[in-house]
This record gives C-alpha cells, sequence and structure tokens, in this order.
C-alpha cells in the first residue's frame, strides 16, 4: 500500500465464544508505520481482539489489510500476506534448538531474514545450538520476536510480551520490542504502560469488548484522570532512559 492510508482495518468486529458477547463490535485503524498498543484491563478482549484479525476465532464485521479484504480467508492465508504473530505464550519449541525453531518458521519463498534476527538479537545467534527451552523468559521471547521477524513481514502482531517477566527482562523486551518496530509496524497488546509509553505511537482502548478510546499514545499516557478511568491504574511512569545503543539503562 502506498499514500499514507491505514495498513490495517478493522470494522465492526463481534466474536461470540461459548453464548458470551466477547466482541461487540471493535472498529478501529492502524497506520503503516510505528507501535499501535492495544490497552485496556484484565478480560476485556485484547486477545480476542487480535485472534479475530488472524481468523483464529469465528467473528462477524470486516478486516482489511494492506489494501484487501481478508475478512474471508482462512488464517494461513492471511499470515502469508504477511503478517507475524507473536502469542502470549510465545509459542516455542522447548526441545528444539534455537536455530531449529527458526528454520521451521520459514515461510518459502524467502527471503528468510537471518542477518537482520542475528543484529537485532546476537544472544541468538550465540545460543543458536541451545535447546529453546533452557533459555530464560526474555531469551524466549526474543526467539518468538525474532521468528515473527524472520519473514519478509509488513506487520507483526505481539500479545504481551512482558507478561511474568522479571523487571530485568522486561527492559530486555521492550528493547527487543523497540528495535523489531524499526523494521516492521507492530500491534502490541500489552499491559506494562512504562513500556508502551517507551515504543507506541498511538493507542487503542477496549473495554467490556468495545473500543472506547483511540488516539496518540504519549497524550493518552500523560493524562492521569484519563488513564485511571479506561485503565484503573495510575498514569505511566516515564519511559526507561536509554544507552547510546538504544537500550534501557533503567
Amino acid at each position: 500500500m502506498t499514500g499514507g492510508g491505514p495498513l490495517l482495518e478493522a470494522a465492526d468486529l463481534n466474536v461470540w465464544i461459548e453464548g458470551s458477547h466477547i466482541l461487540q463490535g471493535v472498529t478501529f485503524t492502524m497506520p503503516e508505520r510505528g507501535v499501535t498498543s492495544l490497552l485496556g484491563r484484565n478480560g476485556v478482549g485484547k486477545t480476542t481482539t487480535v485472534k479475530a484479525l488472524l481468523g483464529l476465532v469465528p467473528r462477524t464485521g470486516r478486516v482489511v489489510f494492506d489494501g484487501a479484504d481478508i475478512t474471508a480467508e482462512p488464517t494461513h492465508a492471511i499470515v502469508t500476506r504477511g503478517i507475524g504473530y507473536v502469542p502470549e505464550e510465545r509459542g516455542i519449541f522447548s526441545a528444539l534448538t534455537v536455530a531449529e525453531n527458526l528454520r521451521i518458521a520459514e515461510r518459502r519463498p524467502g527471503p528468510h531474514r537471518y542477518d537482520l534476527i542475528h543484529e537485532l538479537f546476537p544472544e541468538l545467534d550465540r545460543r543458536r545450538a541451545q535447546p529453546a527451552g533452557t533459555l530464560s523468559g526474555g531469551q524466549q521471547q526474543m526467539l518468538a520476536i525474532g521468528r515473527a521477524l524472520l519473514n519478509d513481514n509488513r506487520l507483526l502482531i505481539v500479545d504481551e510480551p512482558t507478561k511474568g517477566l522479571a523487571p530485568r527482562i522486561v527492559r530486555e523486551v521492550a528493547d527487543a520490542v523497540a528495535r523489531a518496530a524499526e523494521e516492521v509496524p507492530v500491534l502490541l497488546v500489552e499491559q506494562n504502560l512504562s513500556l508502551v509509553r517507551r515504543v507506541a505511537g498511538d493507542a487503542v482502548v477496549l473495554d467490556a469488548g468495545r473500543v472506547v478510546h483511540t488516539g496518540p499514545a504519549p497524550a493518552l499516557l500523560d493524562d492521569a484522570d484519563r488513564v485511571r478511568e479506561l485503565l484503573g491504574v495510575a498514569r505511566a511512569a516515564p519511559a526507561p532512559a536509554a544507552d547510546t545503543k538504544g537500550r534501557s539503562t533503567a
């Protein structure tokens, strides 16, 4: 797509799961660059929204990606259009090595961007022969992001990359997301507002299965009353400073 139109459009997405109306007309757009963060309290439908975009759950409504209506396409066809998905549970194969995890993610035909992955995450190159299940939580998250970057994707969808990680590892993952976003637009589902403040340009907020706010992420996070109203938390702390290589120094 050219001309600065939205990369991704969701229109009136509705999802029912076991009789519950989980998504109730979710509508938003995502620009062609930067990070758009999908925010909301636990249980409001963020992960379901991601799965609806990818056709992983039955839904009604319309999804347009890169100018093409993909609503009726199966998930495998949607992915081959250039969407990389990093699920909340990461989805790595613990018994396989780092190199094997990357190799099975190769989409044919290439190109496969190993040089980019090893430039962004040199730890993965150093640990290529190590079983993925023995990596730290942060390293596993980098592997999951690396797999999504391996193919020439137009969009990365990253779901809760810092969930359950120690603060030091959160900073490593924040670095990974920020660096990945320099290469490809990212739709980021995240609860850590300090991370959102650091990397996100735009924010979409869900509540009870509906979009209740869209707009610039910095403006939202600077408004303590609005953050408390929409997310039930205090205003996000300032983003950690970064060193000259872009790494967090907090």
